[in-house]
């Protein structure tokens, strides 16, 4: 009996790495769901498989210089934007790899405390559904009464997947 416990033990060690490598060569893929009938530069849902890490962004707030500078929620999207970007390549992402966004909006003063709706997709659409980068992600976007700083019209946070090969975007 004694003998026997290497062999088993062998037998599952291999079993067990043959299991993983079987699951390594074809991971599920990111999957957007864009939504019917609509051009829109979002996806109705983005399907992330269990598999794949994802990393969670916190929210971000435009550049002081374009708030000094009394930046419209246009200006202070993209401000916000970059940022996004900036911190997507310190994990070796990118836009693409973005599968979620909430974008909290200020009323604009200059719109009768309104939120600027076509401010924020004029800039959103600099980074998402465009040639270069047409993944669409799931976003959703709010007024809010304030943000955490005076003149802040604007901000996002994010959440992104690593991509693996394979992956259907």
């Amino acid at each position: 009996m004694r003998h026997l416990y290497p062999r088993i033990l062998s037998a599952a060690l291999l079993c067990g790495v043959a299991a993983c490598a079987g699951k390594a060569e074809h991971p599920p893929a990111v999957t957007r769901v864009p939504i019917p009938n609509s051009n829109f530069a979002i996806s109705q849902a983005v399907r992330v498989p269990a598999e794949q890490e994802t990393i969670y962004f916190s929210g971000m707030t435009p550049p002081a210089d374009i708030i000094d500078a009394h930046g419209d929620t246009e200006q202070q999207a993209v401000g916000v934007f970059e940022r996004i970007r900036a911190a997507l390549q310190t994990q070796n992402l990118a836009f693409g790899d973005v599968v979620m966004l909430h974008v909290y909006l200020v009323g604009d003063p200059n719109k009768g405390g309104r939120m600027d709706f076509a401010g924020l997709q004029a800039a959103y659409g600099k980074y998402f559904g465009t040639a270069e980068q047409p993944n669409k992600p799931a976003r959703s976007t709010v007024q809010v009464a304030a943000l955490a700083g005076p003149g802040m019209l604007v901000e996002i946070d994010a959440t992104a997947v690593i991509s693996r090969p394979g992956d259907a975007t």
